[in-house]
């Protein structure tokens, strides 16, 4: 008799596969070519989803090993439980239609948890098929950390891990130039992998490891910088009995994302005929990642930076809402047609199109993405996301974009909140308390200027100029720098605070 799980469903494993999918059952003989460090739900839902492509093109044949990156880790027992299956569901919209998309993927042929099975992993190294390591091990994954090696146990780093697994392979293949690997990094770092390289060379000298090594690692093995973007949201959560059903089966590992994917990797041209991921359909380029940067950082988290302030002192929620929201879904788009798209280096169509598939991502309604969570650090973020843009147009024509403007008049506006504790503000929402985070200085700063306001226009203007002047947040005096943008954030800073926020926005300049 079959085991059934507490639903009385099937479990997923690759016993339901042959009985239930026999033409996929082959997929056991597919060979290991891939190491990944990571096996968490953005990689089953971006990268490994990706190989799972690749292999159903025809275009490619392998699959993947994936290693535990921390001793915490709860992910390698139920992963090879279910035999390295699992469930992708793609949910977003399609020329303003919801869609969903469905797959069991087969990419994945089992997990090693280093901690228990350290000779596992090291025995990858002496395989010449495999020949990728992928990893996302978050952002601190990629962080200098010193510690000693020993031979039969793991490093806690993931670039410890990574320096002891090549090293291996280095002995094993006697230096062969031929024995190097591919290695793409995923974590959300600049120039990812020109870090974990250095990392990398910078372990291998704490452990003394032969000149001869770091050599065969710099010159033999291809260190990619690359950039990531889908939102991967997580499991199935109050949905799971009605996707079990559906499915057939149990999965606890069914991972939700949105359609949405870009995979950009710099690296030599060869590469990509050694994983042609393009080849299955997949939105990825294998050219310079700064220019996908440019445009991620731009459009994608400089819209949700524009926006952010405005959303929430109009008590709107979530991002989806607000594309709902009619001024705020025509703020986001007057801001991206009128004073970010035209500053941006690029083919003016490809542009357009980032930016409609961001707003199409926005409106997302699976997507339940908080402003509250996108407006932590909120200063910090405008400095970094938006500034820049202010400076463009001052080099260009000295145009204060207003949407630019107005953001900034309501993210001073919005540090008007109860301060809670250093760095932290307390803000109400739709009946509901939450806290906001941002540099200790900069919450002292908003506090001190909006205590000493003394409720006229007047007393708004000098607030806003002490902002733009505060060297400490901007890195600059902005009322030098930006001539003009003093006026036109008083302006908005005024409507905003006698007439609400929405009626403010009604006023913008096109």
């Amino acid at each position: 008799m079959k085991h059934k799980t507490a639903r009385g469903l099937d479990p997923l494993n690759k016993g339901w596969l042959r009985d239930h999918r026999p033409d996929e059952s082959g997929i056991e003989q597919v060979p290991e070519r891939i190491v990944q460090f990571g096996e968490g739900r953005f990689l089953r839902g971006f990268f490994d989803w990706m190989i799972h492509r690749l292999n159903r093109s025809g275009h490619w044949c392998g699959r993947i090993v994936a290693v535990q990156p921390t001793p915490r880790g709860k992910v390698v027992p139920v992963l090879n439980a279910q035999d390295g299956l699992y469930t992708v569901v793609l949910e977003g919209l399609q020329n303003g239609k919801p869609l969903r998309e469905v797959e069991l993927v087969t990419s994945i042929s089992r997990g090693i948890n280093p901690y228990e099975e350290w000779e596992e992993v090291l025995k990858l190294a002496e395989r010449r098929e495999i020949e990728w390591v992928v990893s996302n091990t978050t952002e601190a994954g990629l962080t200098y950390q010193t510690e000693a090696y020993s031979p039969g146990t793991a490093p806690l780093s993931f670039p410890g891990k990574l320096t002891a697994f090549l090293h291996r392979r280095y002995e094993f293949f006697s230096g062969a130039p031929e024995a190097g690997m591919w290695i793409l990094p995923c974590e959300l770092v600049e120039d990812n992998g020109d870090v974990l390289r250095d990392l990398v060379l910078k372990v291998a000298g704490d452990w003394e490891l032969p000149g001869s090594f770091k050599r065969w690692v710099e010159n033999s093995n291809v260190f990619c910088n690359t950039l990531v973007d889908r939102i991967v949201t997580g499991d199935a959560g109050e949905r799971a009995d009605e996707l079990f059903e559906e499915l057939g089966y149990e999965d606890r590992l069914l991972t939700v994302a949105e359609r949405y994917h870009l995979f950009a990797v710099e690296g030599d041209p060869e590469l990509k005929e050694h994983l042609p991921l393009h080849k299955a359909g997949l939105h990825v380029h294998w050219d310079s990642v700064a220019h996908y940067r440019e445009l991620k950082l731009r459009i994608l988290n400089g819209t949700h930076t524009l926006l952010f302030a405005p959303a929430l002192l109009g008590g709107c929620e979530t991002v989806s809402e607000a594309m709902k929201t009619k001024w705020l879904h025509r703020l986001a788009t007057q801001a991206l047609d009128s004073d970010i798209l035209p500053v941006l280096e690029g083919r003016r169509s490809e542009k357009k199109r980032f930016a409609e598939d961001v707003l199409e991502r926005f409106a997302n309604p699976r997507i339940h993405h908080r402003w509250v969570d996108i407006g932590q650090n909120g200063v910090t973020k405008y400095h970094s996301r938006l500034l820049e843009l202010l400076k463009r147009w001052k080099e260009r024509n000295n145009r204060i974009p207003d949407t630019l403007a107005f953001s900034l008049a309501a993210l001073i506006r919005f540090y008007q909140g109860e301060v809670v504790d250093e760095g932290v503000i307390r803000i109400f929402l739709n009946g509901s308390e939450d806290l906001m985070r941002e540099k200790p200085k900069t919450v002292s700063f908003f506090a001190d200027v909006w205590a000493k306001w003394d409720g006229t226009p007047g007393g708004l203007e000098q607030l806003a100029a002490e902002t733009l002047k505060n060297t400490e947040i901007w890195g600059e005096d902005l009322c030098s720098s930006i001539p003009w943008l003093h006026e036109r954030v008083s302006v908005h800073l005024q409507r905003i605070v006698e007439q609400g926020i929405q009626q403010a926005s009604s006023q913008l300049e096109i």
